[in-house]
């Protein structure tokens, strides 16, 4: 069976890394999660004190990325890969509200860019990956053999977001929650480098009013059959 490479491009909160580690789970691929690496490097930014509410020294940002890496180390007991800032394990450092509200300021800068898309492209150069982000299926791999684009209305992913948040045990309101979702919509479909847009070959997915079993089997059933059409 050939291989072929899947790009999930889509708005925040449509549960792009949901589905794209159901597809890669099942179909034995390997699973990027590039949203993940620009946390990562908003976390470096925050604990470095160069980002707030007041203040984002990109220079210097900028500056120290050379001393920014970044890996991926699959655990065995949660299912997925976690990810590693210089040998720390941040998987759950990354996932609060304050770094999603950074998130989309330090994606926009160039440099950080090409920083991420130069390991993305290399980690998936042999193809029997799924990549899910802003612009895999327009900057990152454009001849992915499968380009998918997530989308639902922004009051459904605020809910879902807010729902998980409350989860993990964080005191958050819905409405700074729904404030955070339009705001990184606007910055990442308006940024100047590789802005979120809909490749011209993608299947848009809306997945509003699907439950999480649909839109996977709704996917991977697509999966199957582009795999069938390069067999």
């Amino acid at each position: 069976m050939n291989n072929i490479t899947i790009a999930i491009d889509g708005f925040s909160s449509t549960g792009k890394s949901t589905v794209a580690k159901q597809l890669a789970k099942h179909l034995g691929y390997v699973y990027v999660d590039t949203g993940a690496m620009y946390r990562a490097v908003t976390y470096y930014a925050m604990r470095q004190g160069l980002i707030s509410k007041l203040d984002f020294n990109k220079e210097a940002l900028i500056y120290q990325l050379p001393n920014i890496e970044i890996r991926f180390k699959f655990n065995e007991t949660l299912g997925f890969a976690e990810v590693y800032l210089n040998g720390e394990n941040i998987e759950k450092k990354i996932r609060t509200l304050e770094v999603s509200s950074y998130v989309s300021k330090v994606a926009a800068i160039s440099q950080v860019r090409l920083k991420l898309v130069e390991q993305q492209q290399k980690l998936g150069q042999n193809k029997g990956v799924v990549m899910d982000g802003r612009d895999i299926g327009t900057v990152v791999f454009p001849d992915a053999e499968l380009k998918l684009f997530m989308t639902a209305s922004a009051e459904k992913r605020a809910k879902r977001r807010y729902a998980e948040l409350l989860e993990r045990g964080d005191q958050v309101e819905y409405e700074d929650v729904l404030k955070n979702v339009q705001e990184r919509d606007y910055l990442d479909s308006n940024r100047k480098d590789s802005p979120l847009m809909k490749a011209k070959d993608a299947i848009e997915i809306d997945n509003s009013n699907l439950t999480l079993d649909e839109q996977f089997k709704k996917l991977y059933k697509l999966a199957v059959m582009t795999i069938e059409d390069y067999e």
